[in-house]
């Protein structure tokens, strides 16, 4: 992912729920509740993220989920 351009990302549309969600300030345990899926399946989704963009944590793909347009109201 290049620092400068996080919309050159291919994300899948659970990855962006994933962020969405992130943004929001949910919890995994409120995300997996919310999309119907296990925190353990959250937590996979999350891995994939910091995999595909670098970043080493929920702020940093916070952050992203801002810049990409997935904050409050996505």
């Amino acid at each position: 992912m290049s620092a400068t351009d996080p919309s050159a990302l291919t994300l899948s549309p659970r990855e962006q729920e994933v962020l969405a969600h992130l943004a929001q300030g949910c919890t995994y345990r409120i995300i997996a509740r919310r999309m119907g899926l296990s925190p353990h399946t959250v937590d996979t989704y999350v891995r994939r993220l910091r995999g595909k963009t670098g970043l080493v944590n929920r702020i940093q793909l916070a952050h992203l989920a801002f810049q990409l347009g997935y904050g409050p109201g996505y």
